[in-house]
């Protein structure tokens, strides 16, 4: 299960809602949960962020939390 199927599940979301609300397939809802090679576009994530009633920022975070950059004295 990906990231985002263990959100998912966590939330107790129902697929077939959020697939009718966002306009995303039941069958890419399934990769998406499922399936760690399918990634994910941003607009799929902030579509599903918005019909599960989820802050999309929060959400991010929680998906993408362990992500980090490289070394300490990165100037932007």
């Amino acid at each position: 299960m990906t990231a985002l199927g263990l959100y998912l599940a966590k939330r107790t979301v129902n697929k077939a809602e959020v697939s009718r609300r966002t306009g995303i397939s039941k069958s890419r809802l399934t990769q998406l949960t499922a399936n760690a090679s399918a990634k994910p576009r941003t607009d799929e994530l902030y579509l599903i962020a918005l019909a599960i009633n989820a802050d999309p920022g929060e959400m991010f975070k929680e998906l993408f939390g362990g992500l980090g950059l490289r070394g300490r004295n990165h100037a932007v």
